[in-house]
């Protein structure tokens, strides 16, 4: 059974920084496609990150710059680190999977089947 368990949110002031960690389990990790999305009250859900296969990443381009998604796969654990973070970041953040052979990755929810149970993010200026 596939299980996603993101941590490290909180509360920071504008410029701060946090480290989302995402631990997976139930499939073979280092060849899936992660993710990183995130959603504000009233807001649609949005893709901020992903990785596939260590080296191909994809950022929305708010948080080019600031944020980066890494993986490490002894771990079978990945990464958001998000420095300089701004009030308009402060959101639900939620990790995903794709776990099929030739997935492609990207920012589109709706390539990824499987999603863990969030962890809360606010940025207050």
């Amino acid at each position: 059974q596939v299980q996603l368990v993101e941590s490290g949110g909180g509360s920071v002031q504008a410029g701060g920084s946090l480290r989302l960690p995402c631990a997976a389990s139930g499939y073979t990790y280092s060849g899936a496609c992660m993710g990183w999305f995130r959603q504000a009250p009233g807001k649609d859900r949005e893709g901020v990150a992903s990785i596939h296969r260590v080296r191909t990443t994809t950022y929305l381009d708010s948080v080019k710059g600031r944020f980066t998604v890494s993986q490490d796969n002894a771990k079978n654990t990945f990464y958001l680190e998000m420095n300089n973070l701004k009030p308009e970041d402060s959101a639900m953040y939620y990790c995903a999977a794709d776990i099929r052979v030739f997935c492609s990755g990207g920012l589109a929810a709706q390539m990824y089947s499987y999603w863990g149970q969030g962890t809360q993010v606010t940025v207050s200026s």
